[in-house]
């Protein structure tokens, strides 16, 4: 017996010193804590590999099998700075380590306010299409991290978007809908993961929930080279892409309380996990659920959230990443404030108390949206790979609403007014969209290919986006006349015997695109890159069953920069887009104008200082939206002003304008995100609008700063500090038309009033107790700023008030 035990202990201690000498080598440790104490279920990853493992209760690990050469160890462990060590096997060999890992709050962390230091941001290759780093970019790119939303709090995309210069609400649409617009152009498309999901041409935005938010990347500028045709009316001005949660391949968790003014209550999980102890496959779910959080009486908001994903490394060259994303609110929509000002000639809104609604109680937006990704890379050599990637989206909404219309006389009431304080108030249901979107993008990347003494970054590939859109139309029902001034003329009760509504229209659409794009960025010197790249591009729109005809057309992109010192470089760069929307109208002669064109010009800085911590960006742009295709309109007998019935080319308005952005940590312990954004907007040369007025909704001037400092000695270890700015400046409410040109209801060569500029000053406090659980308290618009968002003479709606809420999260 004695000998049958002394055999089998031998062959256990000697088996996996034989076994690695013939399969590879082996790679053996421990990981522990500063105290000594060891670390269980520690994720232990040999990166771009297939290899990884977890700790057991001693916080020791084993890999096996392992083949000769060189691999970064990252060890990952919640609670816990990551720790990454190089690590040199030879074939045959046993390698012992022994990590110690340092708790967060004794350490920086290493994801800033704008991202992880020296990596591309997840997804971004999903707009941009190359493997670099913003910094790198032509263009101009900011990335919103989740560590910088989550210490702001924010709960909508705009707010999130307020970190980045020059991008700034154009409209709220009763407060359910985010219109975001940047460099003067309204309503610039909003992305989920790469893909529209809200496809209507005039950027109205959707909204979502920022739980499964990982990072919002905003590309400024004409964007044509990466993402097609600028068919939405702020294309030219940049697009906003919301990046969704996926695995990390580490067990984490965490659960959160959120509780604040209005009744707000807001619980949310995130856990992921990874499946096999080979480390190939993990998952990650999070979710959300949304209750209150209203200003106004007799408004209410219900939201559902969950976003689950699967990644799965089969080997050390591929990766294939499922998600889904899926959004269900039900919100009251806000018909808003009036301007009391006779005849809307000036800024006189009536500052609606928050306890009187306008609308009613039924006034109620529906929205059931879900989104599909699936994304594939493969590494063919170590500087060439394939990424495919599919995305769809499932955008169905439904809403009724009040809308207000001004009492222009009533002799019966002795009342004569115009836009002052007496309503015919209406319901209608006309904005109900089934949305249904599909894109499928195929690249070939290669990553610092040499050509002799050259090196190249290239990306070649094909993207075909297909949209499949249902539109009904319903009739309005007129219901009462209220007096705003008048609490007692307005019920928020829908009175009974209300008809139905009848169905006056249905529109079915489909458009579908195609896309071929070349990019190259040529390493001339060691300071010096040039950068080409084109795009050709196919648009397809049928509408109800009538084809319109197929526009196509090129895009280009030319670009240099040049690195002055390590940290510095210089660039500027050429591009243009096309729209093809109102390509098929004719001229008098009936022949097609074809696509409208923007060119864009764009130079600046992007530097770096100490080590990649601290980000300063200038950026000076000039875009050009040239030969438009605009509506002839004529005097006919009567003396009024009507369409002729032809188009015609004119037009030319011209954006220009300077954004500087400052972002990282000026000290160890103390975070900044500051943004100015100087914006220069008006039409030149125009048939409709007055030469030199600025297009409607567009600030001069725009500034945003936020500063974070977190205590990681001492008594307060563990607190940190926020305190932050957003100013909006004032903006006309609307265009200012010719004489003699009806547009949108405009009054003709009536100069608009403008909305008054507001700032925005928000802070929090934020405590981490030992591991596991953690208090913010966040206090937002803390001077009660008065403040309005406005479409037009529509939906003028106030900013929040001030509010105050707690959110005590437990890790896991």
């Amino acid at each position: 017996m004695y000998r049958k035990f002394a055999f089998t202990f031998l062959f256990l201690l000697v088996s996996p010193i034989i076994w690695a000498q013939h399969g590879g080598a082996a790679l053996h440790g421990r990981i522990l804590q500063e105290n000594g104490q060891s670390i269980a279920t520690a994720s232990i990853v040999l990166e771009n590999t297939r290899y990884g493992t977890i700790t057991d209760e001693q916080g020791r690990f084993s890999l096996y099998r392992l083949p000769e050469g060189s691999y970064r160890l990252r060890v990952i462990s919640l609670g816990f700075e990551s720790q990454a060590v190089q690590v040199q096997l030879q074939r045959g060999t046993n390698k012992e380590l022994t990590l110690t890992l340092s708790p967060k709050a004794n350490e920086v962390a290493q994801v800033e306010v704008f991202g992880e230091r020296d990596k591309q941001p997840e997804k971004l290759d999903a707009i941009t299409r190359l493997p670099l780093k913003p910094s790198e970019q032509i263009q101009s790119i900011s990335v919103i991290s989740e560590r910088l939303l989550e210490q702001q709090g924010a709960l909508t995309v705009i707010e999130g978007v307020r970190n980045v210069p020059g991008v700034y609400t154009y409209a709220t649409f009763g407060g359910v809908r985010e219109s975001i617009s940047s460099r003067g152009f309204r309503g610039i498309p909003t992305l989920k993961n790469g893909v529209r999901v809200m496809t209507d041409f005039r950027g109205g935005g959707f909204s979502t929930d920022m739980q499964g938010v990982e990072s919002i990347q905003v590309l400024k500028g004409a964007s044509s080279i990466t993402m097609g045709a600028a068919t939405d009316l702020g294309g030219p001005g940049g697009i906003v892409n919301i990046v969704t949660k996926t695995p990390k391949f580490e067990n984490a968790g965490s659960l959160s309380l959120r509780a604040g003014s209005w009744g707000l209550i807001r619980p949310t999980f995130d856990v992921q996990r990874v499946v096999n102890e080979s480390n190939t496959l993990a998952v990650r779910v999070n979710g959300a659920y949304e209750n209150g959080g209203k200003f106004r009486d007799h408004m209410r908001n219900e939201s559902f959230y969950l976003n689950p994903s699967v990644e799965w490394r089969p080997n050390a060259k591929s990766t294939l990443t499922l998600e889904m994303d899926y959004f269900d609110e039900e919100q009251s929509i806000d018909v808003g404030t009036v301007n009391l000002s006779v005849g809307n000639a000036e800024n006189e809104i009536y500052d609606l108390p928050a306890n009187r609604f306008l609308g009613f109680e039924s006034d109620m937006t529906d929205i059931k949206h879900s989104t599909y990704a699936a994304r594939f890379k493969h590494n063919l050599t170590s500087n060439l790979y394939i990424r495919a990637a599919t995305f769809h989206s499932n955008y169905n909404a439904d809403a009724i609403k009040s809308n207000l219309s001004a009492l222009k006389q009533d002799v019966e009431k002795d009342i004569n007014t115009s836009q002052v304080n007496w309503y015919n108030r209406s319901i209608s249901h006309n904005s109900t969209r089934e949305d249904k979107s599909t894109v499928l993008q195929l690249d070939l990347v290669g990553q610092k290919i040499k050509t002799g003494s050259i090196l190249h970054t290239f990306q070649a590939g094909v993207d075909y986006r297909y949209i499949d859109l249902y539109q009904p139309s319903y009739n309005s029902i007129g219901i009462d006349v209220i007096n705003v001034l008048d609490p007692a003329t307005v019920s928020n009760a829908l009175p009974e015997g209300v008809p139905a509504f009848e169905l006056t229209r249905e529109t079915q659409s489909y458009d579908s695109r195609f896309g071929l794009t070349f990019q190259d960025v040529v390493q001339l010197t060691k300071w010096a890159r040039v950068y080409g790249g084109v795009r050709y591009s196919t648009n397809k729109t049928e509408d109800d069953g009538e084809n319109s005809e197929t526009s196509d057309f090129w895009n280009p992109l030319a670009g240099v920069m040049f690195t002055v010192s390590d940290n510095i470089n210089l660039f500027g760069s050429y591009t243009n887009s096309s729209n093809p929307r109102s390509a098929a109208v004719a001229d008098a002669n009936g022949e097609a104008l074809g696509a409208e064109r923007i060119d864009q010009l764009e130079a600046g800085i992007k530097s770096e200082w100490f080590q990649d911590r601290l980000r300063f960006n200038l950026t000076l742009y000039k875009i050009n939206n040239s030969d438009m295709n605009l509506e002839v309109f004529r005097v006919d007998e009567t003396g009024a002003v009507v369409p002729a019935g032809y188009y015609t080319k004119g037009g030319n308005d011209e954006r220009k304008g300077v954004e500087v952005e400052l972002t990282g940590r000026v000290l160890p312990n103390l975070e900044i995100v500051a943004g100015y954004a100087y914006i220069d907007a008006r039409y030149k040369d125009h048939t409709t609008f007055v030469p030199g007025s600025a297009p409607n909704n567009t600030p001069k001037h725009t500034f945003n700063a936020w500063a974070s400092y977190s205590f990681t000695d001492g008594i307060a270890r563990g607190l940190n500090l926020g305190v932050g700015a957003y100013y909006l400046g004032e903006r006309p409410y609307n265009d200012w038309t010719q004489d003699g040109v009806q547009y949108h209801a405009i009054s003709p060569d009536t100069a608009p009033w403008y909305n008054k500029a507001y700032t925005l000053v928000n802070a929090q406090l934020g405590y981490a107790f030992e591991k596991h659980w953690g208090l913010r308290l966040l206090f937002n618009n803390i001077l009660d700023e008065v403040g309005y968002d406005a479409y037009r003479s529509n939906f003028i709606d106030r900013i929040q008030p001030r509010n105050f809420s707690g959110v005590v999260t437990y890790t896991f």
